[in-house]
């Protein structure tokens, strides 16, 4: 049975352990404003006797544009994926959290950083390493939320089991490694990097193998819903 939204659920030497759905929330609202921001690094030109090729001049802000939303729609999405079977939340995790936030609503920054140096021309390795290391540092903060949370199965619900945490796991490193490829392969060719992150969004939208396949069947069994 869930417990009340609020409640204190116990305690350890980090302090007392609570309902994540405020984590949750406030972290909802933080990713909205992110993606709301991001749009408005998109200019309108300036010479408007000329509008359609200054439209078309702004590409590399719209590349921009897409790829960070996208990805921030992945980290929604996984952030979720995490939350949906944290029953518990301490003081750990909620500063674990706050950083990934932060790092999320400084992605605006670094989508802007990586269009204006596509669309000056200069730059592009370095804004490409940037735009990645933000996204590498995500992925750093998910795999140490979820790998403490994990830990004993002490903070996880019963709608996942030890098979369905490694399936998320794995899934968490696989961004690890993958991100770090495409900031290592920007460095020496910038749009191959971005081509290597931006690949990363198709697949990740794939659902988690295995995530929850076994805890439902151990449910089934025992006749609960």
């Amino acid at each position: 049975m869930a417990e009340p939204v609020g409640e204190q659920t116990g305690s350890t030497a980090f302090g007392a352990e609570r309902d994540p759905a405020r984590v949750v929330a406030f972290s909802d609202a933080v990713i909205a404003i992110a993606v709301t921001l991001l749009v408005l690094e998109i200019r309108v030109p300036e010479d408007t006797q000329h509008l359609l090729h200054g439209l078309a001049t702004l590409w590399p802000s719209y590349l921009a544009y897409v790829i960070t939303f996208m990805l921030i729609g992945q980290i929604w999405v996984n952030h979720h994926v995490m939350f949906d079977h944290i029953r518990r939340v301490d003081r750990v995790v909620l500063f674990l959290n706050t950083v990934l936030l932060m790092d999320i609503a400084f992605l605006p920054f670094a989508a802007s950083v990586l269009a204006h140096a596509f669309h000056d021309g200069h730059g592009q390795r370095t804004a490409v390493v940037f735009h990645g290391l933000t996204f590498e540092l995500a992925a750093i903060l998910f795999n140490i939320i979820w790998d403490y949370a994990r830990r004993n199965h002490r903070l996880l619900a019963a709608t996942i089991d030890p098979v369905g945490a490694r399936a998320i796991a794995w899934r968490f490193r696989l961004a690890l490694a993958w991100i770090a490829t495409g900031i290592l392969l920007g460095v020496v060719l910038p749009v191959l990097g971005l081509a290597v992150i931006a690949a990363f969004i198709p697949f990740y939208w794939l659902p988690i193998s295995g995530e929850t396949a076994r805890a439902k069947r151990r449910r089934a069994r025992r006749g609960q819903p």
